[in-house]
């Protein structure tokens, strides 16, 4: 199921959250209708939050991070509590934020205790002068800042230790969220835990801003999931403002034309988009994307397939 719907408030000003839980879910006939709809319930239950921010007036930037904390600290999906191993039987985890209003960001990558890498990337793009810190550096930056480490059993999950021992592969587990709120202005956020068994040190396109992240009041704002070395290498999110920008393509245009080029170079999964005016994207060329949205007016929706 594929779903792109356009809001607007009685004041014609759009207000709308959206988000993602990874793409590359099991085939239909592979995952249990009960599982389905543990799923559903966790995207509606986060998505209701945090168009709630929105809907007292809010920013985009706090409605984006809630969401992404939310996914976090869910142990159903691949980031924070409940990421994947590495193939050394570690976590490292990326995360990244943008504010559309400013193109002001921050990002951390290859962290193993920070309980919401999501809050820390915006303290990185808040408090100090850079965009992407890495590993025990991100560490001990969050941690001045008061943001609570973890051990790593936190994080961990029968699950995920059950993926290492399989030597399972995937690498669709991601999550993020993108907003616009009553003011106009965009964000986006996106946080994962990697793929299963990935080399240690691995940085995937999550927290590499223009790869998995973007946001730009002039056009959109963009969070994705998949291999994420094909995203890189496409420049996924970023495409994707510089073909509505350049090319003055509508947002469902520029994401479908920027995913087929993660297509062409081998890579699959999908994206949460919404643009200035309101109108939500989200396409997926792999098994499916748990995903969801809401906007003032209309009902929370979520899909996985």
């Amino acid at each position: 199921m594929h779903f792109s719907y356009r809001l607007r408030s009685a004041y014609d000003r759009p207000v709308i959250v959206a988000l993602h839980g990874g793409a590359g879910a099991l085939p239909r006939s592979r995952m249990p209708a009960a599982r389905q709809a543990e799923y559903r319930e966790a995207l509606l239950s986060i998505v209701r939050r945090a168009f709630a921010i929105l809907e007292k007036g809010g920013a985009a930037l706090d409605a984006v991070t809630a969401a992404v904390v939310a996914l976090e600290d869910c142990p159903l999906f691949n980031a924070g509590r409940g990421s994947v191993f590495n193939a050394e039987g570690r976590h490292e985890m990326d995360a990244a934020i943008m504010d559309g209003a400013t193109r002001a960001a921050g990002a951390v990558a290859a962290v193993q205790r920070l309980r919401n890498p999501v809050l820390a990337a915006r303290k990185v793009m808040e408090e100090s002068p850079h965009v992407l810190l890495a590993g025990k550096g991100a560490e001990r930056f969050a941690a001045a800042h008061r943001l609570p480490l973890m051990p790593a059993r936190y994080f961990a999950t029968e699950e995920r230790r059950d993926a290492l021992r399989k030597n399972l592969k995937g690498h669709h587990g991601t999550v993020g969220a993108v907003a616009l709120d009553g003011r106009g202005n965009l964000a986006a956020a996106t946080s994962t835990g990697g793929y299963t068994g990935k080399l240690p040190g691995r940085i995937g396109d999550s927290p590499v801003i223009g790869a998995g992240t973007w946001a730009d009041n002039e056009t959109c704002a963009v969070s994705g999931t998949g291999l994420g070395e094909a995203f890189i290498r496409a420049a996924l999110a970023h495409d994707i403002h510089a073909r509505m920008r350049y090319l003055r393509a509508p947002l469902g245009r520029a994401a479908s034309a920027a995913l087929r080029n993660v297509a062409r170079l081998g890579g699959d999964g999908g994206l949460v988009a919404v643009d200035r005016r309101g109108k939500v994207v989200m396409p997926f060329n792999s098994d499916g994307m748990y995903r969801a949205a809401m906007g003032r007016n209309t009902r929370a929706r979520a899909a996985i397939y």
